[in-house]
This record gives structure tokens, sequence and C-alpha cells, in this order.
């Protein structure tokens, strides 16, 4: 099978593709032949080696999530046949071999069966961004600790930078869940993107003032906020509702206003699906499914995040396309569906 390695921490340029042997399924695992392998700022970052620590020197397969057919299945298990369409999540933390090659194989619990009429395109999203997008709107003390239908009626959430693949992720599960949405985006061309994931309504932050639009769209504030950059939390203490959730899914610097925080008895959680506990990583892992599965979860230019494809021998190009901010959903085309 064809594989991309970097052998040792560095640019894009350091992935090669190689042939490697087939790998086979030992007990209790499944072996997938992926379709579509997703590329994520943390897989950039593991390559050029500022990613998450997690133990595993090069050389490394990278990229974490994925979408494809199972292939084999090892000892045991017994709740897939082959040809079944699955998507995969985490497939590189902790272990040399990611997505980015012809077939993987992982611990059952890291392979999720998707309904037959879900495009492989929608598997390839429903790992990093889905899950983070879920354990951020699941983290306050009152609310659900599972999304489904209703599970946030009656709240209203603020999701930072709708167009990017975790705000697209928290728009459409928060929407999924009963909840007004708002958000924040920096050009029309991504005020279009989050109107098309299901936002309730858009705010450009390059042409409106933010705070007085989120007072007239939510007089009593945001009940939630999925923050994308540090640099918002003064704004996101002004304008949050008394006893409300910031969560933070990036790395930043933070500068707190404490006093603003406390008058508001408001939380501030930080975000990193990798090491989530395992209860809240299956309630994501299965809200994502069924949110998927309903045909809740959509990726496309119409439904907010463009596909952004590359065929595997330009798997570098794809990393680069990633770590240059590309506006929508890269994929690498790993094998014909």
């Amino acid at each position: 099978m064809r594989a991309a390695v970097f052998h040792e921490p560095g640019p894009a340029s350091a992935l090669r593709l190689v042939d490697r042997d087939l790998p086979l399924a030992a007990a209790g695992e499944v072996r997938v032949r992926i379709v579509l392998s997703a590329v994520n700022p943390t897989d950039t970052g593991t390559r050029a080696g500022r990613g998450v620590p997690d133990g595993v020197a090069p050389p490394r397969v990278p990229n974490q999530d994925g979408a494809g057919v199972v292939d084999a299945l090892g000892e045991g298990v017994r709740d897939f046949e082959p040809g079944d369409r699955v998507w995969v999540w985490d497939a590189g933390y902790g272990r040399a071999n990611g997505t980015a090659q012809e077939y993987v194989v992982l611990p059952r619990r890291q392979v999720v069966r998707m309904n037959d009429d879900i495009p492989f395109e929608v598997g390839a999203d429903l790992g990093i961004p889905a899950l983070t997008a879920h354990r951020c709107l699941t983290l306050a003390a009152d609310g659900p600790a599972r999304l489904g239908p209703g599970a946030l009626a009656g709240r209203t959430v603020l999701v930072a930078g709708g167009a990017g693949a975790v705000g697209n992720a928290a728009i459409q599960l928060a929407k999924w869940a009963g909840a007004t949405v708002l958000t924040t985006v920096s050009s029309k061309e991504k005020a279009g993107l989050a109107l098309a994931a299901g936002a309730d309504a858009v705010i450009d932050y390059t042409e409106e003032d933010v705070a007085a639009r989120i007072r007239e769209l939510s007089p009593a504030g945001p009940h939630v906020i999925v923050e994308v950059n540090t640099a918002n939390l003064d704004l996101d203490l002004d304008v949050i509702a008394p006893g409300g959730n910031i969560a933070v899914y990036v790395a930043g610097k933070v500068s707190v206003p404490s006093f603003k925080a406390m008058l508001k008895n408001v939380s501030l959680d930080f975000v990193l699906t990798y090491t989530t506990s395992p209860e809240q990583k299956a309630n994501a892992v299965a809200a994502v499914a069924e949110a998927a599965n309903a045909g809740a979860f959509r990726v496309g230019e119409d439904a907010g995040l463009p596909i952004i494809r590359f065929p595997l021998d330009r798997v570098a190009d794809a990393h680069e396309a990633v770590e240059n901010h590309a506006v929508g959903k890269v994929v690498i085309e790993v094998t014909a569906p």
C-alpha cells in the first residue's frame, strides 16, 4: 500500500510517499481502507514538531481523521462487515500510523459506522472538528453531557469564527440540539458560509460593533461561547449571560479580566479533544454519529464548509493549504470510493 511518511519533524516537504506492507488486524481491531484523509491544524503541527505530545517519535504517517470502508476484521469484532462505510477518529494520536495511507488498522472503538447515504466528505470531518465542537457545547455545569435534539433548547450559543471547521461543526451541532446560534466572521464571504451552516445571525467584526450587535440579538447574553481566539475574552465577558460558559479550543496566551468573570460567575474552560475523558469522548462520538446519520451534519459550500481536494501524491500541498489558512475543509483523496 501507499503511505505518506515523515521521518523527522519539518516542513510539509518532509512528507514522502512510500510503499508499505498491508497491515494486519489483530484481535479487537478493524482495518479500514481510507477513501478520504482530512488535514487539521494539529496534523500539520505534529508533522512540524510542535504538535500535541504523545510520546511517539517519527517515522510517522500523519492525519487523525478520515473516512472509508471496512476492509478486514480482527478476532472478536462482530458488529462490522467488510464494505461498511465508516469514519475514524484520533487515528494518529499515540500511534505512528494516521490516515494519510491507503489502509489503517485501529481499535474497534475508533471506527464508527455511518449510513450508506452519508458522503465520505462528511465522515472525514467528523473527527477533530466535530468532537471538539461537541465538547465545547457540553462543558457548562448545567448543560447536557451529550447533545441530541432539544438538548440546547432555550439556550443561545455564540460561535467565534463560524467559517472555520470547528466553528462550522459547532453551528450545525448547536442548531441540531435546538439552540439559537450567533456567530462572528471576518468577511462577507465567510458570513455567507456561516449562514449556510445554519447560524441564526452573523456578525462581521470588521464592519460592526460586535458587542452592541450581540446585545441587540441576545439581550440576556449567550449562555455558551465557543471561542477560537483568546484575545476575545474581554469581549466575551462583556456579552455573556450570567453563569455562562466560555470554551476555548485553541492555544494562546490568556489574560482574563477576572473581576468581570467573577461578577457574572462565568466559567472558562479549555478543550483538547485528544485528552478528554473516555466518557466525554464516548458521548461526543455517539452524538456526532447520530447527528450525521440523521442528516443534520453536512459539508460542502452549500453547508458552509467548502471541500478542498488533493490527491495522495500532493499530500505536502494539502498540509501547506492548511498552514496557509485555507477556507474550507482540506481532504486528501487516498483511494477510490
